[in-house]
């Protein structure tokens, strides 16, 4: 079978997919401060021309990183809202969702650099900042939408909530990460499961 010729507009896609794809794989590894372009390209087997031929540096490449897992993250939530559910359904898919992040999130780590960069890097920390105020509202309109389609009143303010599921998360699978012995999978799940149904739903785990 004759092997289809990619079109220029394909070609491209796939040479910076395959950067970010090469990215990522270091920047887990290594650490964001101690890669390179060279790293990266080589990686991908492309020169440093055809990385500047699609980032114009390596925190453009970063942020794209980081829109790209955000974005799939999207797409999961909103799963969750995709047909009529009863009010047990959206709670039980919404439990599975935050439990496995200990455990299914790839890209943790991502945003555990991104978030030291922003600290010691004023120009990527205002474009990270832009970034990650979009993930809070985000998630605070989906915290409303839950709220509504399920009928239970939030005891705090979507947004006051978004802000401290992220934080607890972000806090959940640090430890995890770190600690696995201690902080297993199913310890992690515990935790996140109690808090949704404390505090979001309003009754005992």
């Amino acid at each position: 079978m004759k092997r289809q010729r990619l079109t220029r507009e394909q070609s491209k896609d796939q040479t910076r997919q395959r950067l970010l794809d090469a990215a990522q794989a270091i920047f887990m590894k290594k650490g964001f401060v101690a890669a390179s372009v060279e790293d990266i390209a080589g990686a991908a087997g492309y020169t440093r021309g055809a990385f500047y031929s699609n980032f114009r540096s390596q925190s453009e490449l970063f942020l794209e990183l980081l829109r790209r897992d955000h974005e799939t993250m999207q797409a999961d939530l909103r799963a969750i809202f995709e047909d009529a559910a009863t009010r047990e359904q959206m709670e039980e898919r919404v439990m599975r969702y935050y439990s496995n992040l200990p455990r299914e999130n790839k890209c943790f780590l991502l945003w555990v650099e991104a978030k030291l960069l922003a600290v010691r890097d004023g120009r990527f920390r205002l474009r990270f900042n832009a970034f990650l105020h979009e993930k809070l509202e985000q998630l605070a309109a989906y915290v409303r939408e839950f709220s509504e389609r399920v009928g239970t009143p939030l005891p705090l303010p979507a947004e006051m909530l978004a802000m401290g599921l992220m934080g607890l998360c972000d806090g959940v699978q640090f430890f995890h990460a770190v600690d696995p012995q201690n902080v297993p999978g199913e310890m992690a799940e515990a935790v996140l499961t109690g808090f949704f149904a404390r505090v979001v739903y309003g009754r005992s785990a």
